[in-house]
Formats: structure tokens, sequence, C-alpha cells
């Protein structure tokens, strides 16, 4: 399509070419990423037409970015980070500089520190100065001045923007206020006349004296504010600002992510082995998986060195039923992308130090996780739960996380505020989870009745080590208006001290209570227990260790 028929005022589009001489674009393409897997030299069908993450171009950057190193294939701008807002623009890093005015990003590949990190690059000042003031001739370009050095200390950092901006709305107010008012003692009339002629007189000389008529009524020559006087521009007389100036607006509020970030589609597996002589194997690809399930996640890696083939059929989420990740410092870029790329249903990563980032990168990109295990992680990283959509979740571990209060436990389970309009339920995040594990928290009475509202289908509920769980903590799990009174199965209350020997006859209203752990409590009495052992909800209990009370189903 030509420049002609894209419309009047647009450009001729500008194609970016590589270079042909960094390390990125001499190098040949990896195989394994999802451009690669792509493309019908490696056997894809060929729709995204991209070049291989680590193939990416060097020189064909024009400004510096911010790179964020918790996160795989991810770039970050920095004005957008400094105010708050996500990471995740639409339409590429080239439409963003266009948006934000010269902050740039980089794209970064799934390898840590290797060749698919692109290093910064510095936009040029002439480009900068032109993207931020469009129209200005170079001429009046100011050249940036260097930070200021004293002879005792180093050099004075740059200011800020926001300092930038006042100093610019200060230096334009002073401007203003040298210029003379054109309005006499006599009427408003009168000195609206002068004022309006003068400006004529000025502006529209040249026009009357080439077509000999004056220019259209609605010209930016004759507009005037309320107040009488006009800005204009030193040195050019036209109207720069409208005179007084109002008060800034207020900053906008953060924009947070809202769409959901799946990985891209995959090429289909190959169906059979093929071997060196050029025939295939004669086991499909089905029986080599029954095979791999007698695998553990060693055995698994160990595989998926042997051939591609066998690395892809190993990728499969039949074989990853469940990864742990727990009692590990930190969790690199690689390890989010593997478990992405397995989509267990079981994700344990007790004892971590995940962050909130990288906890919000996964759950939007595991959507058929049934089994979450956050015990020991900080408050800080678990809020990632308050906006990740988990539709497929069952069990929910939050057992002994820190700096949890009241207040935090009521955000994650009221119903999420941006409900769509219209919506008249109002459906909670652990709306379909079945088995919640709150050990060592600080739960009070309040929050378990937002438990029993937003959490309706609980069958086992561990509320062990709860100093503030009491009689009246086991009155309202028992009550009659009570969603988990026919509902509840397992029932943990070990160490909790406030319980007395008056809440043990609450539990017989629980028809299917097959467990309850009662140890460590030191207000109960062993008589006590072996009486509710003894007559128990329809039948009786046997008790294994004191105050263990099981039954068989």
């Amino acid at each position: 399509m030509s420049s002609s028929s894209r419309g009047p005022g647009a450009g001729a589009r500008r194609r970016r070419t590589r270079c042909r001489r960094c390390r990125a674009c001499v190098r040949t393409e990896c195989g394994d990423c999802h451009f690669c897997r792509d493309m019908k030299k490696f056997g894809g069908p060929g729709r995204m037409k991209q070049s291989c993450l680590l193939r990416q171009c060097t020189a064909m950057g024009k400004a510096e970015g911010v790179i964020n190193a918790e996160i795989p294939n991810c770039w970050e701008c920095p004005r957008c980070t400094q105010e708050g807002r996500t990471s995740k623009v639409k339409g590429g890093r080239e439409r963003h500089l266009k948006k934000v005015g010269g902050d740039a990003c980089l794209l970064r590949g799934s390898d840590p520190g290797g060749p698919g990190l692109l290093p910064p690059r510095v936009l040029n000042p002439s480009q900068a100065f032109s993207s931020c003031h469009p129209g200005l001739p170079p001429e009046n370009w100011e050249k940036p001045k260097p930070p200021l050095a004293s002879a005792e200390g180093p050099a004075v950092p740059s200011p800020s923007p926001q300092r930038e901006k006042l100093e610019r709305f200060k230096r334009m107010c002073q401007l203003l206020e040298r210029v003379p008012d054109t309005s006499s003692s006599s009427s408003d009339s009168d000195s609206d006349s002068d004022s309006s002629g003068t400006s004529l007189s000025e502006e529209e000389a040249p026009g009357e004296a080439r077509n000999g008529r004056r220019p259209a009524r609605g010209s930016s020559g004759e507009k005037e504010n309320r107040g009488g006087r006009r800005a204009v521009r030193p040195g050019s007389g036209g109207p720069l600002l409208s005179w007084p100036l109002g008060p800034a607006p207020p900053p906008r509020p953060p924009q947070l992510e809202r769409h959901v970030v799946r990985p891209p589609p995959r090429s289909p597996e190959p169906d059979t082995l093929p071997l060196a002589a050029g025939s295939d194997h004669p086991l499909p690809r089905a029986a080599w998986l029954r095979v791999f399930q007698h695998l553990g996640p060693r055995e698994l890696c160990i595989c998926m060195r042997v051939c591609r083939t066998w690395s892809r059929w190993c990728y499969d989420k039949r074989l990853w039923p469940r990864m742990d990740l727990s009692r590990r410092k930190s969790l690199t870029p690689p390890m989010l992308s593997g478990v992405v790329r397995r989509q267990p249903r079981a994700l344990d990563l007790s004892w971590t130090g995940v962050s909130k980032k990288q906890l919000m990168w996964l759950l939007n990109r595991l959507q058929g996780l049934q089994e979450l295990v956050l015990s020991g992680c900080s408050w800080l990283s678990v809020s990632a739960l308050g906006s990740a959509p988990l539709p497929a979740l069952r069990l929910l571990d939050l057992r002994w996380i820190e700096d949890v209060k009241d207040s935090q436990l009521r955000e994650l389970l009221l119903p999420p505020p941006d409900t769509k309009p219209g919506q008249t339920e109002s459906r909670g995040r652990l709306q379909g989870v079945a088995e919640l594990r709150l050990a060592g928290l600080e739960l009070t009475d309040a929050s378990l009745r937002l438990l029993l509202r937003h959490a309706p289908q609980l069958s086992a509920l561990d509320l062990s080590h709860c100093a503030h769980v009491g009689d009246p903590s086991v009155h309202l799990l028992t009550a009659p208006t009570s969603p988990l009174r026919e509902t509840l199965v397992h029932l943990n209350l070990a160490g909790c001290h406030r319980l007395t020997d008056h809440c043990l006859p609450l539990f017989r209203r629980c028809p299917r209570l097959r467990r309850l752990d009662l140890r460590s409590c030191r207000q109960l009495s062993p008589e006590a227990c072996a009486r509710l052992a003894a007559a128990g909800p329809p039948g009786p209990f046997r008790c294994p260790e004191e105050k263990l009370l099981l039954k068989d189903s």
C-alpha cells in the first residue's frame, strides 16, 4: 500500500532493518523459542512471522529501557514504572515510545544474562527533543546542559521531570506578567476595542495587504479569555496561553492490568519418533507417554536431553501433575517459564522468596491450577491472589503467612470490586475452594463470618494454632445458618488454647464430620473428649491419640 492511499496526513512507513554486524544478527536460530517453533523450517505453521528471540538486532532500538529480571520475556517502560502503571502495553515498543514521548523499553530474552539480553541504547538528543516538541524548528532547540560539578563534591544530578515542569511553569508566569496591558482607565468596552484593534493591526496587516480582507472570526488571533487579557509568545506576537491559568488537573490513578496473558499457541507434537536411519520408531507417542508416566521429575529431565522429540513429549502436562519449588530463596525466570510450559495441577511455593509480580505472572498463565501452597510466604506476595482469576482452584494453603491482619483477609475473601455492569451475583474468589488451610493466622470471628459467606463449599478446614479461635468461633461454624454444618468433613483445631469443654457438644451438629483434631488444647480435658468420641455424631469415634477423633467412612 502506497503512502497516498493511506490518507493525506500519513507518512511513508519506515521499515527497520538489521545491522548484520552485532552478535544477535550473526548467530543462528535457537529452534526452541515459540517464534522458532512457529517457523516452517522447524515444523510450525508459520503464522507469527517473527524472528528468533535470540536474533533480535541490538542496533534497532532507539532508547534506554528498564529490564525486569524477575519475569521472563518482559520489558518495562521507566516512565510507567515510576507512575505505578502496568508494564504490559498493547502495540509494541514503537507505539509506546510515541505515547510516552521519549521513554523506551527493552525486550528481554528467556535466558537472563545470555545472548537474549539486549544492552541498553541511548536516544539521540535531537530525536528526543523532536519527539517531545513536534513542530519547533531546529534553530530554537535548547541544548541539554551538563550537570554542574563542584570543586568539593561530585556532579549535581539532573532534576526530575516534575521539577522541570514546575520551573517551566514559573518562567511562563513571569513572561506573562511582563506583557504590557493595553487596557486604559476608561470603560471596559474601550479597553476591549483597543486591545482587539492592536492585536488585529499586528496580526492581520499582512493578510489585508495580500488579499484585502480579514481572516475568519474563529481564528486564533481573535480569541480572548474572560478576564480580557491575552498571553503572547515573546518575539512572535502569537497567542500562547489564556490568563488567568487554572489549577493543574489531578493525576490519573494507576491503571492495573486486567487482561489475562496466556502462552502463545504451539505447533502440534509429532506422533512418531524419527530415527537416524530415516524411518520412524514403531512405538507411537501415546505409548511413550505411558512409559514416561512411571518416571520422576529428575528422570524426565534426563530424558528431555536425549533428542528434540523426547524433549517436546516430556513437556506434556500429564507427566507433571505436581511441581514442588518449596524452600528456595528466589525464583529465576527460567523456573517460571518451565512451570508455565508444564501446566501442573498442583504447585508448591511454600517458604520461597516469590514476589508479587512473579506470582501474578504465574497465576494468570495457570488457569487449570487446582492446588496452590503458599505457606510461609509474605503477605506482600500472597496479595497477588486478589487480582488473579483461579476458576479451578480447590485447595489453598495459607499457613503461617507473615503480617496478616483481619483487613487483609477481608480483601482476599470479598468478591472483586471490578465486576461487570449488570451482574447481580457477587461471587467470591474462594467460592469453589474445598480445602482451606489457615493455620497460625490471626483469625477473628468477623473473618469467620466472611469465610462462611464466601466459601460455602469447604469440606476441610485447618484453623490450628489460631490464637483468637474459641468457643464462639465453634458456635459460628456449627450454627443452623452455617453452610459448613452439612459439608464439613475434616476440622483441625489443634493448638487453639481458648477452646473449653463447653464447645464439645456443638460438634454433634455436623453429621458428616470424620476427623476432629483437638490436640494441644490446654483447656480441654481428655475425659470430655472421650465422652464425645463415645457419643459422637451419628456414630462413635475412635481415638488413636489423645484428643484426636477419627471415624471410619
